[in-house]
């Protein structure tokens, strides 16, 4: 008997099946992943944010396999064809791909040829046929002619002569052959393993399909073609720029048919008894045999299986979005200081917005220092007033269009008024141009110009990248790899879980979060976060957990879910502002009682709490785990997962592309990681690349292991191709650059010549405008 749902989810996660049980149960209750994860460790023995969204995922997936299933049975039984071996073997079946398969011959479809040759009544002469090949075809197929007739299904031509007959046997062999599962799983397995993905150009098309250049005489082994490669062979037929096919590693060309079968088709053979023996039916079977193959059953696997290569890539390459974005959303804060946010610009000018500590914008201008007005001295005036009127301390500049030289402008303020003590950070502005058009800005900023909003959203990023960005569709915050190209359904699911995982790790203050951040916490959809957010308008600040119990449309449930992550600053009960959930509160006065200390007294003595022993406190409800968690919140209340903030500082004189040169060793930060290397802002408008190759002495297999969005790094300049735009640099600061003009396998570092050549033709893909991701590609364009 098949496993159980819970039975099967309890081997992939390497847990028990009472731990599945427990968190199904709180999945199908209601309960989020972040609260399961946190406050339920009990119930589900422990398991992980990580290991409960890969059961939330899977679940889905066997529930519709279930589903699945039950339709399929339901089908054949109604068709009257269901047999006791049928039915063990669909109820068995362990995936989509195998159910589907053993539905085949069953699943309702267009009147087929060799439906139609069956009504005719060529069947016996199929069967006959291929039982015993001493018989004559052509003999045999004269015993069958059939003027045409009509039948209840429609017309049939009927069986004019023996050409006919054997046509409409082959047809019915042909079906028969590519409709049986177990046949069909050992071509799938043997056409995966030694199937070749070939590309080449469409004629006429090379020089418009330039970008896809690598892969006009290309092709891999379909089980080897990494994601990014992959999407951009798909992307390259989409635009009609390449052609994409699947071969044998056998066949080099297109086989004739007086050649020897090849591998798949003599597994086909062998199955259904078929060889050449000179007897008179062997030729007619083998060809019937090589018709299966190529006109069915490869066009089928061939579907199948490039189907599976995108759906692959896909996951991958959403993976590589929801780790970088995890990446962004957890970057260091500059905390609650004021900011000036310039949103950089030339002919338009660069839009200056002031935010107070809080993040509340109180004065805002538009200065030129830039082509064609050049105010430079003029802008300079305009900023130091500002920063001096504010108190500002941080200048957030975007890295858009005029960024290093809005840099180097703040630069001069900077020595200009030393004793403002400014810092100023270039921070990535993708998704500044969406939130400023969005609903929620035009409520939130009504008397402020599109253009001067995303200033204030510059600024914001710097004081708390997470608040920010939490207004901004993930998706357009472009640290995707291909991500216009996946599944726009799969990739929302999974970024949505991004942010409210990372929305949930650090907490939400309650009394300043914006209702887009609040609507991200554990339980609060978007209308129940407006109402805290109307209620906090009307009624002040909360000055308690409990106090939320009064917002209209927020129940017990969702208090329970979301109460633990929602923080109360200042207020009545200092619990309130550490992630201890209330419900916990009881179990704490139980502990103070015991050690005869306040609440205040005990935060944050890690001497004291980490010499008490959490299983003296442990009962029914509160278990070892929880105690464990109270006390270390205790010790550290509040406490902010992400890291200190930092910043780098780009070498002065390098701006431009053209001012770079070989072994320069720059910092830079890190604004992209893909599955070949990873993405450096190094201050000249052009991201430079860092293959994968070149991010570590030692061997690196997945980028994310050594560098993530946002991180700071030193790195060393390879190669610089100003006329392509193309930066190649490396980690390996002991590297030296490749001599001029020497051939790739001369050069001295590692790189797989031939392997980045791949990669960068990533790179090249297009993809739509405001993709920070399609912009950072675009840079390394030949």
């Amino acid at each position: 008997m098949l496993p159980s749902i819970e039975q099967r989810l309890a081997v992939e996660l390497a847990a028990k099946p009472v731990q599945v049980a427990a968190a199904v149960a709180l999945l199908d209750e209601g309960a989020t992943v972040p609260f399961i994860a946190r406050y339920r460790k009990e119930v589900t023995g422990g398991l992980d944010d990580i290991q409960l969204r890969l059961l939330e995922e899977r679940l889905r997936y066997l529930r519709e396999l279930e589903d699945r299933r039950t339709a399929i049975i339901a089908s054949i039984e109604e068709q009257g064809k269901m047999t006791p071996v049928l039915l063990d073997a669909i109820t068995h079946a362990e995936d989509k791909t195998r159910l589907e398969d053993l539905y085949l011959p069953y699943k309702p479809k267009r009147r087929t040829k060799a439906q139609i040759a069956v009504e005719a009544g060529l069947l016996p002469l199929a069967d006959a046929l291929l039982a015993d090949p001493m018989l004559n075809p052509d003999t045999e197929a004269a015993n069958y002619l059939k003027p045409a007739f009509t039948t209840d299904n429609g017309d049939n031509p009927g069986v004019p002569d023996a050409k006919a007959a054997l046509d409409g046997a082959r047809q019915i062999l042909m079906e028969r052959f590519a409709e049986d599962a177990t046949l069909l799983q050992a071509l799938r397995e043997y056409l995966n393993d030694h199937g070749i993905v070939e590309s080449k150009v469409v004629a006429g098309k090379e020089e418009a399909g330039e970008k896809f250049a690598d892969y006009f005489d290309y092709s891999e082994t379909l089980g080897t073609i990494p994601s990014h490669r992959a999407l951009a062979l798909f992307r390259g037929r989409r635009e009609e720029m390449l052609t994409v096919t699947l071969r044998l590693d056998s066949e080099e060309e297109k086989p004739k048919w007086d050649a020897p079968l090849n591998p798949c088709e003599s597994r086909i053979a062998a199955r259904f008894g078929v060889s050449q023996k000179d007897r008179p039916a062997d030729k007619w079977l083998v060809d019937t045999v090589r018709w299966a193959w190529r006109v069915k059953v490869f066009m089928h696997l061939d579907t199948e299986l490039m189907g599976k290569l995108r759906e692959t890539a896909e996951i991958e390459a959403i993976n590589v979005f929801a780790r970088n974005l995890k990446a962004l959303l957890l970057a260091a804060p500059a905390g609650p200081r004021a900011t000036m946010g310039l949103d950089p610009g030339l002919r338009t000018g660069v839009k200056v917005a002031i935010v107070d500590a809080t993040g509340k914008v109180v004065e805002h201008a538009t200065i030129y220092p830039h082509q064609p007005r050049n105010d430079w001295d003029g802008s300079l005036h305009v900023l130091a007033q500002l920063a001096a009127k504010h108190n500002v301390s941080l200048i957030s500049i975007g890295n858009g269009t005029a960024s290093r030289e809005t840099d180097k402008l703040a630069g001069d303020l900077i020595k200009l008024k030393p004793e403002l003590k400014l810092t100023k950070i270039v921070v990535s502005e993708a998704g500044a141009s969406v939130y400023s058009a969005s609903e929620f800005a035009s409520k939130e900023l009504p008397d402020l110009d599109v253009s001067i909003r995303g200033a204030v959203s510059i600024a914001r990023r710097l004081q708390d990248p997470l608040a920010e960005l939490v207004k901004i569709d993930p998706k357009s915050i472009g640290v995707g790899q291909y991500q216009h190209d996946v599944s726009q359904s799969q990739l929302a699911r999974s970024l949505d879980a991004v942010v409210e995982d990372c929305v949930n790790a650090v907490g939400v203050d309650v009394n300043t979060a914006s209702a887009p951040l609040l609507a991200r916490v554990s339980g609060l959809s978007s209308s129940v976060a407006q109402s805290i957010v109307n209620f906090r308008d009307a009624k002040g600040m909360f000055n308690s957990r409990s106090d939320l119990r009064a917002v209209p449309r927020l129940g017990d449930k969702t208090f329970e879910q979301a109460a633990g992550f929602l923080r109360i600053m200042n207020g009545s009960n200092p619990l309130d502002a550490s992630a201890v959930h209330p419900e916990s509160y009881p179990l704490v006065e139980k502990i103070l009682a015991d050690i005869k200390k306040d609440v205040k007294g005990v935060i944050g003595d890690s001497g004291l709490l980490k010499s008490l022993n959490p299983a003296k406190y442990a009962d029914e409800k509160f278990g070892v785990p929880t105690i464990t968690d109270i006390i270390g919140e205790l010790e550290k209340p509040g406490r902010d997962p992400r890291p200190e903030f930092t910043t780098a500082t780009f070498k002065d004189g390098v701006e431009e592309i053209k001012d770079l040169r070989p072994d320069m060793i720059l910092e830079g930060v890190v604004t992209n990681v893909a599955a070949f290397g990873a993405f450096v802002d190094i201050g000249v408008h052009q991201d430079g690349l860092v293959h994968i190759s070149a991010l570590s002495n030692t061997f690196v297999k997945d980028p994310h292991t050594v560098v993530k969005a946002g991180q700071v790094v030193k790195v060393k300049v390879l190669e610089v191709d100003v006329k392509r735009q193309r930066i190649a640099l490396t980690m390996r600061l002991s590297d030296a650059a490749p001599v001029a003009g020497s051939k790739p396998e001369q050069r001295g570092d590692r790189n797989d010549a031939k392997r980045l050549n791949q990669h960068r033709s990533q790179a090249q893909a297009p993809a739509p405008a405001g993709n920070a991701m399609a912009a950072a590609f675009a840079k390394l364009r030949g």
